[in-house]
């Protein structure tokens, strides 16, 4: 990854990453999906620029599992122009996504492998999604046909939950700041609810990026699927012949391949 020349890297947009800030500080910030969930990911953008999240909190924080957050007020009202019940976009067509294939099996997919930088899974129905590894946002959502607004999310805190994908909108992933998601007390109610009266950590406010002053905007690059570089770091990943990797596995998990991401160097 230090090798990587600059062509090996993209910058994602300013408008794909959704900054997150804590009260009492510490921040977090998600790499939005907008290819994957254009639908939820509007409508996560217009949330962010009404403010809808100030004062909200991350009330749910379960075991090995997730770390969720909004308002947990099924009425709370909404900006202008948010879709109450998006389309139930758990899939899209694999058409039109140029995949480089991973080389190893899957246990929930016919294929699997990365696409615009994110892990894909393939189906033998042509469709395709993305996959609940370490990290990754989705939305909060209740039975069928509801399937959340974007106002409810979060991020997987644990071992990838991979029997979620095709059963929820999965919208970004946390690039930077898991931490302070990850390392938060659970809750001690059922699911890792806090107790009613209690959150786990109070959110100051949540805006994108590009409605940042500039001299305040992060930005961010991920390493890109068709560089030389990605496919030296994958076969490293699966081969691993370091002092203390005696014997290589010769084989890797798609979430165990996590897609390089950084911040931007300094021109």
């Amino acid at each position: 990854m230090a090798k990587a020349p600059a062509s090996a890297w993209r910058t994602i947009p300013a408008e794909d990453l959704l900054v997150i800030d804590y009260e009492g500080g510490g921040r977090t910030i998600v790499q939005l999906a907008p290819a994957f969930a254009p639908v939820h990911v509007a409508n996560i953008r217009a949330l962010a620029g009404a403010g809808y999240w100030k004062n909200a909190s991350v009330y749910r924080v379960q075991d090995n599992y997730v770390a969720q957050w909004g308002t947990n007020d099924d009425k709370a009202a909404l900006p202008a122009g948010v879709v109450k019940r998006p389309p139930a976009e758990y899939t899209r067509p694999a058409r039109g996504l140029a995949i480089r294939p991973f080389a190893y099996a899957d246990s929930y997919a016919w294929k699997v492998g990365h696409a615009q930088g994110w892990p894909v899974a393939l189906y033998r129905d042509g469709t395709a999604s993305l996959t609940h590894c370490y990290g990754i946002v989705g939305v909060g959502r209740d039975l069928a046909p509801d399937t959340g607004m974007g106002g409810e999310l979060y991020a997987v805190i644990g071992h990838a939950p991979r029997p979620l994908d095709r059963n929820i909108a999965i919208v970004g992933r946390v690039i930077e700041g898991i931490e302070n998601l990850s390392a938060l007390p659970r809750g001690t109610e059922t699911l890792g609810f806090y107790k009613e009266g209690t959150v786990a950590k109070r959110i100051a406010g949540v805006a994108l990026a590009s409605a940042l002053p500039p001299s305040e905007r992060p930005s961010f690059q991920y390493m890109t699927e068709t560089s030389p570089s990605f496919a030296s770091y994958i076969q490293v990943r699966a081969n691993r012949k370091d002092d203390f990797y005696q014997v290589p596995a010769g084989g890797l998990d798609i979430c165990n391949a996590p897609v390089p991401v950084r911040r931007t160097p300094a021109p």
